[in-house]
C-alpha cells in the first residue's frame, strides 16, 4: 500500500493540498500533479475522486461559496436592528471571508473555474449572492416610493463594490494596494453615498 492510502479521507487530502497549493503559487499555479504530490498520494489517485484539474478547483470553489453564504447569512441577523445596520454588516462580513480565506476566494473568484458548468457549484453561488439579495431587498423595502431600484440591480452594485475593494484593498496578500483607510470604512462610506443618492428628490 502506498503511503498516500493512509489518508483517513484521500478527497479531504486532496483539497487541503489544492488550498495550500493556491494560498502559495495562485490558483492559476494549481496542477493535478502538484496536489497529488502534496496530499503524499500517486500522481494517479486524485481520479478516484475528480476527473482532472478543473473538477478539483470546482470542489474547492463549492466549499468556498458555501462558507461565503453561510457567513453572510450570519452576518445579516434576521435584518437586526434594522436592514441598513444589517446590510453593513453583510459587507464587512463580505470583505472578512476574503480576507480570511484568500486561498477559497482565489479558487472562487481568480480561478476561471466554469460555475455554470457545475450545478452544485452553480447552486452554492446563487445562495451566497442571495443573501446579499435578501440584505437588499430589506433596505430597498425601507425607501421612500419613487427611490426603490430594482432589488437584482442594487444587489449587483452592493456586490461589485464589495468584491472589487475586497480585491483591491482587502487581500491577505502582496496584492493588496495601499489605503488611508480599512477596507470597512471605505466599503460603509461607498454603500452610504449610494443610498443617500436613492434618497435624493429627482430633479
Amino acid at each position: 500500500m502506498r503511503r498516500g492510502y493512509h489518508h483517513g479521507n484521500l478527497k479531504e487530502a486532496l483539497i487541503e493540498a489544492a488550498l495550500a497549493l493556491i494560498a502559495e503559487k495562485g490558483p492559476g499555479g494549481l496542477t493535478f500533479a502538484d496536489a497529488a504530490r502534496a496530499a503524499g498520494v500517486s500522481p494517479a489517485a486524485p481520479y478516484r475522486h475528480f476527473r482532472d484539474r478543473e473538477a478539483l478547483l470546482a470542489d474547492v470553489a463549492q466549499r468556498g461559496f458555501r462558507l461565503l453564504g453561510e457567513a453572510l447569512t450570519k452576518a445579516w441577523q434576521d435584518g437586526r436592528p434594522d436592514p441598513t445596520q444589517a446590510l453593513h454588516r453583510v459587507g464587512r462580513a463580505y470583505l472578512g471571508f476574503a480576507r480570511g480565506e484568500p486561498a477559497y476566494y482565489a479558487a472562487m473568484f481568480e480561478s476561471g473555474v466554469d460555475i455554470g458548468a457545475d450545478p452544485a457549484l452553480r447552486s452554492v453561488a446563487e445562495a451566497a449572492f442571495g443573501a446579499v439579495r435578501t440584505a437588499v431587498e430589506a433596505v430597498v423595502a425601507t425607501l421612500p416610493p419613487g427611490a426603490q431600484p430594482p432589488v437584482l440591480m442594487m444587489t449587483l452594485h452592493i456586490w461589485s463594490q464589495a468584491h472589487g475593494i475586497a480585491s483591491l484593498f482587502g487581500r491577505a496578500d502582496r496584492a493588496r494596494r495601499p489605503i488611508p483607510m480599512s477596507p470597512e470604512d471605505l466599503l460603509e462610506a461607498a454603500v452610504l453615498i449610494y443610498l443617500r443618492g436613492l434618497r435624493a428628490p429627482k430633479a
